[in-house]
């Protein structure tokens, strides 16, 4: 509820503090007294952008708005935006002579956009024109829900369509992602069966190119190592029997120095490794041949590497191991989608029908509501001074979201001609006002609502309507509180504090200021408001019967 308002500099207001009831508070006051200033300067602390010709030249102004909340959607706004919680919340503007202007929520600087989205869980504010919440399908969807009480059960839909939205999107990631591997998978199959045929094994074609060498100069190799063989073992003096006449020779003189033993060892060693020389490359020698075969298969193996070493941009044996792999288990991956798929589907399927069955209920719920809804919104608008006018509750079908599978939307028709169109294109600030007065009468013990702002909701009626305006607003204030301005003495009379707007000489210049009136001053307002400046002696009479009822 709104606490307190207080203002400094705007307009002509220079200073003036009001203190509001929690029940019914009613504004009253001349033409031209300043009403609509207050709903200007309220107007800034709820966001709206600054007018700067209702700005005092080289002076400040300050509004700010001291509310008292008890709602979570406050606290979750709070802490959304990193700002301290408290339950007396104080919302200030500040525009400097510049124009420029400054938010603060509990003292913190916030931006306008902010001070937006707070002031719609503080303030409903209805005025002149104003298309209202009224025209909303959200809000006209939830009136319904709170008569029809589907509190828990659209609690418990909202819980089950998160499982299904998250599901649904997880399947149309996964068929995406199935259909981009279907349009690949043709040509990966492709290049895997290209590379699973060539059959290759870790380094196996640098192993080849070197087989190659030595296949394509075996010739030569023989030769040379024949040459040396022969040299070793069958020249006309091989070196094999020259090494062992001169460790015969060298044997015969070991007694004579100490250092020709070991001499003779090392010689002795030398002629062994010659020896095994010899015979490895004489084992060596006749393993090699000239395999024609050998060389065209091998051949045509690194043709075909070398080829898919260009293809796949690659320079070895493994990186192109590497490359199959990579291909397997993208073929592999397409069978692991369609198997999440298949089991990803199954959940949906199973939470699409909970959460149909579900909205089912919401819908059957929100049926059986609409036309004793409507009837009891058209007599209320009858008593109101809107006896032509009539509500009616149009359901259509929608797709499944978290609210149902239904749009509701309310058509109007105001003077019995059987068009009901959308709210949203009737033109009576003043019917939309009672509309909503009466709406919101009906759902009041139901919903959350905040601070209820009702600017002249009169406009068009007298008498017995207004009247029963009245009640309907002094009933809605049991459980809310209510602000309004009103011309109609039949409304100001069920004020629970009522607020008396005038204009005053301050300083030689005229100023607005703002009472709150006794219980006597009540009844001379009132009378005047009935009867003129001077209120007659029945005026008067009138208005103490008005207040005593």
């Amino acid at each position: 509820m709104l606490k307190r308002l207080h203002i400094q500099h705007y307009a002509i207001i220079d200073q003036l503090e009001i203190d509001f009831s929690n029940r019914l508070n009613i504004i009253t006051g001349e033409t031209g007294a300043g009403k609509s200033i207050l709903m200007g300067a309220l107007n800034l602390i709820l966001g709206e952008r600054a007018d700067t010709s209702a700005l005092q030249p080289s002076k400040k102004c300050v509004i700010e708005g001291v509310f008292e909340i008890h709602n979570t959607s406050t606290e979750i706004f709070f802490a959304a935006n990193d700002l301290d919680f408290s339950e007396e919340i104080v919302v200030r503007r500040e525009i400097a002579v510049n124009g420029k202007s400054r938010s603060f929520i509990n003292d913190t600087p916030v931006s306008l956009s902010q001070i937006r989205q707070l002031s719609v869980m503080l303030v409903d504010l209805h005025q002149q024109f104003d298309t209202m919440e009224l025209s909303d399908e959200n809000f006209q969807r939830e009136v319904i829900d709170a008569l029809a009480g589907n509190k828990d059960l659209l609690q418990e839909l909202k819980m089950v369509y998160q499982t299904y939205s998250h599901t649904k999107k997880e399947l149309q990631i996964l068929h995406q992602r199935q259909s981009d591997a279907n349009k690949e998978q043709d040509y990966h199959q492709f290049l895997y069966t290209e590379l699973e045929e060539l059959n290759l094994q870790p380094g196996e074609l640098e192993t080849l190119e070197s087989e190659l060498k030595l296949l394509s100069n075996a010739e030569n190799i023989k030769q040379q190592l024949s040459s040396i063989n022969f040299l070793l073992q069958n020249n006309e003096e091989p070196v094999i029997q020259q090494l062992k006449i001169a460790l015969q020779k060298l044997n015969s003189l070991t007694s004579f120095h100490p250092s020709l033993a070991q001499l003779h060892q090392r010689l002795q060693s030398s002629y062994v490794e010659v020896q095994d020389i010899s015979g490895e490359l004489e084992s060596v020698e006749n393993n090699i041949s000239l395999d024609a075969e050998r060389i065209s298969i091998i051949n045509e193996k690194l043709s075909s590497g070398y080829k898919l070493f260009k293809k796949h941009n690659v320079k070895t044996t493994d990186e192109l191991l590497a490359v199959q792999k990579d291909l397997q288990q993208k073929l592999s991956g397409l069978l692991d989608i369609s198997n999440q798929i298949e089991s990803l589907q199954a959940a949906f399927s199973e939470s699409e029908k909970k959460a149909i069955l579900i909205a089912d209920k919401i819908s059957a719920k929100r049926k059986k509501q609409t036309k004793p809804f409507a009837d009891q919104v058209n007599a209320l608008l009858k008593q109101v001074g809107m006896p032509n006018a009539r509500l009616k509750v149009d359901m259509q079908f929608a797709s499944l979201s978290e609210t149902g599978t239904d749009d509701v939307v309310f058509l109007f028709d105001a003077n019995k001609s059987d068009r009901f169109e959308s709210i949203k294109k009737v033109a009576s600030g003043g019917e939309l006002s009672r509309l909503m007065l009466v709406i919101k009468s009906m759902v009041a013990s139901k919903v959350e609502l905040p601070t209820l702002i009702f600017d002249e909701i009169d406009s068009g009626i007298s008498g017995e309507a207004a009247r029963q305006v009245g009640n309907i607003m002094k009933g809605l204030s049991a459980q809310h509180q209510l602000i309004a301005i009103t011309h109609q003495p039949q409304i100001a009379a069920k004020a629970d504090a009522h607020y008396f707007v005038y204009k005053a000489i301050a300083q030689d210049k005229i100023v607005t200021s703002v009472k709150r009136l006794n219980d006597d001053e009540r009844i001379i307002a009132i009378a005047q408001m009935l009867s003129g400046e001077v209120p007659t002696a029945a005026a008067i009479q009138n208005a103490k019967e008005m207040v005593a009822n």
